[in-house]
């Protein structure tokens, strides 16, 4: 979220993403940056333990909803 509201503080869309299980954590973290609008896009927790491959499959998953919020 830090990395988000920097970004969008100096004028360039982005688009925070974390697993669900921080989901709730990451709305607060951007209301207490002052970026309550920037709410997070979730994708299935655990991240940390996937090969590259399953990595790949989890942004396949999400990209075009990163595409759509940043052209809206």
């Amino acid at each position: 979220m830090h990395d988000g509201s920097a970004l969008e503080e100096r004028g360039v869309p982005s688009v925070a993403i974390c697993t669900e299980v921080f989901f709730a954590a990451g709305k607060v973290q951007a209301r207490v940056l002052g970026h309550s609008g920037l709410e997070p896009l979730t994708v299935p927790h655990p991240i940390q333990s996937l090969t590259p491959a399953q990595i790949r499959q989890r942004a396949e998953g999400v990209v075009d909803k990163i595409a759509e919020r940043l052209t809206k």
